[in-house]
């Protein structure tokens, strides 16, 4: 398998490992990767064909480019989305976490599945363009972010309460962010959770999500007061 993985930082620092949704590309995490840099963290933000392998893929690739960063410094994660199960899953394999393993940070990740999954289920138009590991998002007992369980690293969880998404009140039960439920991004274990006035594409690109998750980082916990600010559109 390749990966675009580009890391940038002095080899005693920190490193931030960044890692994209499914369907998107490292494109979709360089300007959080651009503020992590700015804030003197080393940076690896890791690109992979997510539309191409299964999770269980995925998860063995990560931990051989996790398994190549040199350097003193911790190792953290922010992920969006699938990125967030593809951690889980090196993660849950302990004899694949690194040994300065720091702390994880996620944005609108489908933790115990998605009911958009769900929904599409049975579409093989979806499943042809998303590939295998869309088929292993849904909420069922065979989920692969539902059979990984409780997490035992330190996790902090940012999802989103707005949709663009015309059926959202059709396919979800309750908020969510078009693509997952606030209810289903939580998972047993996380320390802490936020959710935001975003859309689950473009998350990423708010810059009081940026300075959240970076306070979870340093601190292990995000800052006071919830974060309320208006949604930025960007490309990538």
């Amino acid at each position: 398998m390749r990966a675009t993985t580009k890391r940038e930082g002095a080899l005693t620092q920190d490193t931030i490992v960044f890692l994209h949704g499914l369907g998107r590309t490292w494109l979709s995490m360089a300007w959080l990767a651009a503020q992590a840099r700015r804030r003197g963290y080393a940076v690896m933000n890791h690109g992979y064909r997510s539309r191409r392998h299964s999770i269980a893929e995925h998860a063995e690739q990560l931990r051989i480019v996790v398994g190549a960063i040199s350097g003193q410094g911790r190792i953290h994660f922010i992920t969006h989305s699938l990125g967030g199960i593809v951690v889980r899953a090196m993660l849950a394999d302990r004899s694949a976490r690194p040994g300065r393993l720091g702390r994880v940070v996620m944005l609108s990740p489908p933790n115990q599945g998605s009911e958009l999954a769900d929904f599409f289920a049975g579409n093989s138009i979806y499943h042809s363009v998303l590939g295998p590991a869309a088929g292993e998002l849904g909420t069922g007992g065979d989920s692969t972010p539902i059979r990984l369980g409780p997490v035992d690293f330190d996790v902090g969880i940012i999802t989103g309460e707005r949709s663009f998404t015309p059926l959202s009140s059709y396919i979800f039960p309750g908020p969510g962010d078009g693509k997952v439920s606030v209810e289903r991004a939580q998972v047993e274990g996380m320390r802490d959770f936020r959710v935001v006035r975003h859309s689950h594409s473009f998350i990423m690109y708010g810059a009081q999500v940026a300075e959240a998750a970076f306070h979870f980082l340093e601190r292990g916990r995000f800052p006071g007061e919830p974060v309320q600010e208006p949604e930025r559109v960007s490309a990538g």
